[in-house]
């Protein structure tokens, strides 16, 4: 029992690829997109404290930054097969908790371990904090199909990914930092590459008077 097991299994994370068994451009690991969706968090609670909501950091980093550890023990599952069942959700989500836990008991001294339990539980919940991991999640995943499509993939995986994705962040158009990722990034996405562009502005505009 150590904390170093849990230091170098931080290593392991690196070799977890998301998306598996898809060709890609530039694969992804779980370690790198933690810290990305941690960075994307930090940058909508800014937003949000400028919009006048209090923001706990502490629980948004912590949220952010462990929110996919427990992919140390099932892999990546790619979105459309996690929530093709709300049974099979669950199923996977029990597997989740009970390695995890058995993980932390195992391997994490005694007098951390209701701290790795709450930096390890499910942190997608319905407190600000929860919500915008929810959404900085989804930015992240949206960006990596994003960069598929640009450099030509022709996989139609990626331009079902990126609409999941944005539909996904658009159920949040209530928080102010989602209102200004749709009015000020979004459009800086769509015109950055007029090539790959096309498809995903006629997908993107739907999406949005769909979810108007």
């Amino acid at each position: 029992m150590g904390i170093h097991h849990f230091f170098g299994s931080l290593a392991d994370l690196e070799l977890i690829v998301r998306c598996p068994g898809k060709f890609k451009y530039q694969p992804h690991n779980v370690a790198a997109h933690s810290f990305k969706v941690a960075q994307i968090a930090q940058f909508l609670g800014l937003v949000e404290e400028q919009a006048q909501q209090a923001i706990n950091w502490r629980s948004l980093y912590e949220k952010a930054l462990n929110h996919d550890y427990s992919e140390l023990f099932i892999g990546d599952i790619k979105t459309p097969v996690k929530y093709a069942s709300v049974e099979l959700r669950e199923m996977l989500s029990d597997v989740e908790e009970t390695m995890t836990t058995n993980f932390i008991e195992k391997e994490v001294p005694e007098r951390f371990q209701a701290d790795f339990q709450r930096f390890f539980k499910e942190g997608k919940d319905e407190s600000l904090e929860g919500q915008l991991l929810a959404v900085a999640d989804k930015v992240d995943l949206l960006y990596e199909s994003y960069a598929e499509i640009q450099q030509g993939n022709s996989e139609p995986l990626f331009y079902d990914i990126y609409a999941e994705a944005l539909e996904t962040i658009l159920r949040y158009r209530h928080l102010a930092s989602v209102t200004y990722f749709i009015d000020e990034i979004l459009p800086d996405v769509l015109t950055q590459d007029e090539k790959s562009a096309s498809q995903l502005i006629a997908t993107t505009l739907s999406l949005l008077k769909a979810n108007s």
